[in-house]
Formats: C-alpha cells, structure tokens, sequence
C-alpha cells in the first residue's frame, strides 16, 4: 500500500508531506482548493507525461516522491529483482521518485536507480489504480466495457492468446489469397528461380575456390620470371664464380687458421657462422623451388577459363564473384518458401489451421466471460437495489458477432434497465447522468473489490449523486476499505462521513512570497471533521443544526471510535 508521499514545488504546492494508513481516507475542500492535485502528483510519479506546467512558478523544478510498502506482493517483488531495482535497505519497500525541471524535462527513479517512465508505468499498475472522475462516461464505450468484463473474469491473459490467434489466422488468409490473385506471377518467379539456382548450382563455385584460383594463376602466368629469379638467385649465392657463398666459406677458413693466435677473432666467427648456415638453407631452398617450378601453358589456359566463366556469371548476375556462393543460396531459399506455399491447398491447410486454433481459443474465452458476465450482471443488479434503483437490472450481454474479430466471437454490451418495468437496453441509450453514475460507482467498487492492486483512488467518481444513495456509496467504499487502502475526493458530507480518515485541502495566498497561491493538505480530528462536515452540508452559513448533524453523521457511520488516533499526519 501507499505510505508516504511527498511533493515539492508542484503546481501550486510548495511543500506537503503525507503519511497514508491502511482502510478509507477521503479528501474534501471547497471548489477550485486543489484536491485532485493529489492525484495528479501520484499519477505523475506513477509515469504519466509532464511538462513544464508541473512546475510551481518561480521554481526550479517539481519533485515527487512516493514510498510503497510491498512485502505482500510477490509480483511487485519479482518485477524488481527482474529488472534491477532491488531495495538494498529494505526488501518489502519500493520507493519511487520523479524529478521535472522547468524546462520541462524530466528524470524518474526506482528504489534510488534511474529508470524510464514505461518502468514507472510497469511498477504502477501494479500498485495504484486511480479511478477518474469521467470513468462513467468511459463506460459507454464497448471497448471498455469488455476491458472491464475481462478484468473482472481474469480473462486478460486468454484474450491476448485469442488476439494473437487471430492475427495469425488473417495473415494466413491473406497470403492464401494473395496466392490466388498471383498464382501465374508466382509460377513466373518460381521458374525462373529454378532456372538460376540451376545455373549457379553447375558452376560449383566457392569463395575457397576463388582464392585458390587467383593464386594458381598469378604463379602460372609468372613462371618465367619466378625460374628466371630462382636462378640467378643460385648463381649469386653459390654457383657463380664470385659466389656470396664460397666467399664466406674462404672468410670463415681463414679467420679458423687465426684464431689460435688471436682469440678475439672468435667473436667474429660467432656471427659470421650462423649467417653461412642461413645461407646454405636459402640455396637449398632455391633449389627445391626451382626443380618445383615447371612451365605448364595447359594448366594456365585451363585456369584462365575457369576465371573467365566466373567472371562471366558474376556479370550476368550484377555481382562480384565473391557475392555468387550468397546469391545462389538466396535463390534456393525463395525457391523453398515458394515451394513450401507454392500451391492453394497447403495454404489452405495452414489457414484452416490457424482458424481452428483461433476458432478453440475464442470460444475458451466466450465461455469464460459468460460465466464472469452472468456473475457480474448479479452483483450489479443487487448493487442497484441499495442505489435508489429498486426494481432495476443489469446485464453484462455477450452479443455474437457474425465472425470473429481479434477480440473474440462477441460484443460485449453492457445493458440496463432503470425500472422492472422497463426492457434492457443498451447502457449508453438509457441511463440519466445519476443513474450512470451510480450504475458505473458500482461496477467499479465491484470490479476493483476482486483485483490486486492494493491501492484504489476514486476521484469525485460520486458525482451526479446525493441523499440516501450517497450514503449507501459511503457504505461501500468503507466496507472497500477494511479489504483494501481506499482513497477518495468527494463534494459529499454523506461519503466524507464514513470516511476512516478525513483530510482537508485548501488554498491560499502567501503574501510573504508576493501573493503566490498555495494549497495545503490537513489532518482531521474529530470536531475539525464536524466543522467540515457542516461547511459541506450548510456551505458559508454553518448553524448549530447542521453541526449537530454532522456530528450524527460521523456517529452513525461508526468514526467516534477511530477518528481521534488517526495516524496520518500532514505536514506543511
């Protein structure tokens, strides 16, 4: 759950420090004080987009921090270690961090490590989900009335197997038809690809081979010169009759014959004698080479045609001779693939395939969600009972389509009927304002009741409704609280009311900062709720009736008992 959270120099705040508790907090103030800037800086440092109008004016930069006790979330835990951002310091607690310069660039941060903002995203969804005060109107939609029913069967996984069934199952169709349409030019490609890999394939040519060539021949065509160099390479050093060879070994007997006298020559045998053995290796040597070296005008001309019907198939093809070996292999492979597809009844065959997989898939998932809609359509119909709505139905409808789509083999439609005595319809075509607020409240208390995530906003999702029925959504998002942290934004004394904890935000302006706007966040105990309470049900004008009866209303809703050791405590 959510344990603290700080804000710095955001927007109008300059400075708040809060510390959360489990069970239900709600957030009241007047109009415009700056109660949903609460959710827009926890939504911030969750990965939304920002720009440089997060910033408090005159401020370098806007710094949100959040602290998340997550010891009971196992995947929150696994996700960290996955990517990188352990908590050294303490295993069971994540803390997040984002920091906007007024230039509007941002940096984020997990567990003190740098990250991205989809990182941000990734780590949030599992740890907030904040439902927005224009969820209702979000609910008319079909998309996110079947997000909404997935959601709630648990169905997610399975529909993102169906949604990838079926885009195979269309690209198989697709291909199948694109080979109809192209049957002839497909043939034309087939024929002359086997024509080319024909050709290629009798040329036996390979990159070993070329290199094995251009040295063959550049010895071949220079035989001459090479036995021409050998030779006088012989007579110089040893045959000749002023050989290198036979001077040294003159040299050498000599300086033997001298030695005895003057042992200082010894040096000077010393090198000269390896320099005789190299030099008797390197006649040996010639010598070899030479008898090896034969004039072969044969061998050549053969050689230089093999070149020359390389080269002829290198320019026929566009190519150097060492891209043939790439080419030919191309050639083959498309030659495959289109021998693979290369007829209508095996792309047929896949596609039927395809279609059966999908076909198994989605009808998992229909089952699936008429289990999850008939439960759902139950537990919203008896919500509506207790919402000024006796008498009234709901539906989570599965309307099959006539094929299937990426989404399954129905259209989810949410339907209602406002009085017993009236047909389900559509929800978008009947519901007022008030009865899709309540119709859409309800569903998400019941929707996020059954998730993980363990903490749950609801900002003003109350709107449109008052009186008994506020009550009553009072009621639910307590009894939300004892299984899960709720916190909610609310105008209504009657939801306020059964709050666990209750804060208040208001706003100002600082003359000592030359007039800047500034909100702040406070703590409630008991007779500030009280006074609260009245403002919210008497507006200006409190009376000592309405006090009276904010106080019944905190009585009545069981706040007596808790409200004074409240352990949340804003700081400013």
């Amino acid at each position: 759950m959510l344990k603290f959270l700080a804000i710095r120099d955001f927007v109008i705040v300059d400075r708040i420090d809060l510390e959360f508790a489990p069970g239900f907090t709600v957030l009241t103030g007047e109009t415009g004080a700056g109660k949903s800037i609460l959710i827009d800086a926890l939504s911030l440092v969750l990965g939304e987009r920002s720009d440089a109008s997060a910033v408090r004016n005159g401020s370098e930069r806007a710094e949100i921090s959040a602290e998340f006790e997550v010891a009971d979330l196992p995947d929150v835990i696994a996700w960290l270690h996955e990517n990188g951002f352990e908590n050294q310091e303490e295993e069971g607690v994540c803390l997040l961090r984002r920091l906007v310069d007024a230039g509007g660039r941002s940096r984020s941060f997990i567990n003190g490590n740098s990250a991205t903002l989809q990182q941000l995203r990734a780590i949030g969804e599992n740890l907030v989900d904040i439902q927005g005060q224009h969820v209702h109107q979000s609910m008319l939609r079909s998309e996110v009335q079947r997000e909404l029913l997935d959601s709630y069967a648990g169905n997610k996984p399975l529909a993102r197997q169906v949604g990838e069934a079926y885009r195979r199952w269309q690209a198989a169709r697709q291909q199948r038809e694109a080979w109809e349409q192209n049957a002839a030019a497909f043939a034309r490609e087939r024929e002359e690809l086997e024509w080319q890999v024909s050709e290629l394939s009798a040329l036996n040519f390979s990159n070993d081979e070329w290199e094995s060539l251009q040295t063959e021949h550049s010895r071949l065509s220079n035989a001459a010169s090479l036995l021409e160099t050998a030779q006088a390479g012989l007579e110089a050093l040893s045959e000749g009759e002023f050989a290198v060879l036979s001077q040294i070994n003159s040299v050498i007997s000599r300086l033997h014959q001298m030695v005895d006298y003057d042992q200082s020559l010894k040096a000077v045998l010393d090198l000269l004698e390896p320099g005789q053995i190299q030099l008797q290796e390197a006649v040996y040597e010639l010598g070899r080479y030479q008898q090896r070296l034969e004039l072969d005008p044969q061998r050549l001309s053969q050689v230089e045609e093999r070149l020359a019907e390389i080269h002829a198939a290198a320019r026929k093809y566009r190519a150097t001779p060492e891209e043939l070996p790439e080419l030919l292999k191309g050639f083959t492979e498309r030659l495959q693939a289109l021998g693979n597809k290369g007829d209508v009844e095996s792309l047929a065959r896949e596609e039927a395939i395809a279609s059966s997989e999908y076909s198994e898939l989605a009808k998992k998932l229909t089952v699936e969600r008429s289990t999850a809609a008939s439960a759902l359509s139950q537990q919203v119909t008896a919500a509506m009972q207790t919402l000024a709505m006796a008498g009234g139905q709901f539906s989570a409808a599965l309307l099959p389509l006539e094929q299937g789509t990426a989404h399954g083999m129905e259209q989810i439609e949410f339907q209602v009927a406002a009085h017993k005595t009236l047909p389900l319809r559509p929800l978008a075509k009947v519901a007022s304002g008030g009865e899709l607020s309540r119709i859409g409240l309800a569903i998400s208390v019941i929707t996020a009741k059954l998730g993980t995530v363990p903490t749950l906003i609801f900002d003003e999702v109350d709107v449109g409704i008052g009186g008994r029925v506020a009550e009553i959504v009072g009621t639910l998002l307590k009894k939300l609280g004892r299984e899960r942290q709720v916190l909610c934004i609310t105008h209504l004394a009657q939801v306020a009311s059964a709050g666990d904890h209750q804060w208040r935000v208001s706003k100002s302006a600082d003359s000592a900062s030359g007039g800047k706007v500034t909100s702040r966040i406070v703590a409630l105990d008991r007779q500030e709720r009280v006074e609260e309470i009245a403002r919210m049900l008497g507006g200006t004008k409190i009376t000592d009736t309405t006090r009276s009866h904010a106080a019944e209303m905190l009585l009545s809703a069981g706040e007596a008992d808790n409200t004074d050791q409240s352990p949340m405590h804003p700081a400013t």
